[in-house]
C-alpha cells in the first residue's frame, strides 16, 4: 500500500465513528483501534440544606435582585496593579466617601509595571463606597468605587 493511501485510510477511520478497523493487502496487515473515552461512574448523594439557605429567593426574581445589589454605578479597575488612593504617601486622598465627583475627575491611581495610571470617574455623583484599601493589589475589572 502506498504511503498516501495509508494516510487517507488513517484519516477516514479517524473521522468515522468506527472504533476498530482491520485491512489486509499482499500479506500486509493493518489494524486501527480507537480508544473509547473512559466513563467514570459518579455517585450522587443528597445533601440536606439548612432551612436558612432554603429561604433565599431564587435568582431572577427582580425584586430580590435589586434588594441584593447595592445602588449606584461601579468604577472598576481597567488593569492589574496596585491601588493608591492619594498621589503621594503623605498627601490627602483624591476622594473620600461622601465626596461629590464629576465625570473625568481623578479618583485614584493604579500602578502597573512602574507606570502610574490615573483612574477617572465615568460618572457624576457622590462616592458611596471605596471598595479597596490603599496599597492593595487589584485585578482587572475589580470594583474600586461605588458612585450614587
Amino acid at each position: 500500500m502506498e504511503f498516501e493511501n495509508l494516510l487517507t485510510l488513517i484519516k477516514a477511520v479517524s473521522d468515522s465513528e468506527l472504533t476498530e478497523f482491520q485491512y489486509e493487502e499482499n500479506g500486509t496487515n493493518i489494524r486501527f483501534v480507537k480508544e473509547q473515552p473512559q466513563q467514570i461512574p459518579v455517585e450522587v448523594q443528597a445533601v440536606p440544606v439548612p432551612a436558612a439557605v432554603q429561604a433565599v429567593p431564587a435568582v431572577g426574581n427582580g425584586a430580590a435582585d435589586t434588594a441584593a445589589e447595592p445602588e449606584g454605578m461601579l468604577v472598576k479597575s481597567p488593569l492589574v496593579g496596585t491601588f493608591y488612593a492619594a498621589p503621594a504617601e503623605d498627601a490627602d486622598p483624591f476622594v473620600s466617601v461622601g465626596d461629590t465627583v464629576k465625570k473625568g475627575q481623578t479618583l485614584a491611581i493604579v500602578e502597573a509595571m512602574k507606570l502610574m495610571n490615573e483612574i477617572e470617574s465615568d460618572y457624576d455623583g457622590k462616592i458611596a463606597e471605596i471598595c479597596v484599601e490603599n496599597g492593595q493589589a487589584v485585578e482587572y475589572g475589580q470594583p474600586l468605587f461605588r458612585i450614587v
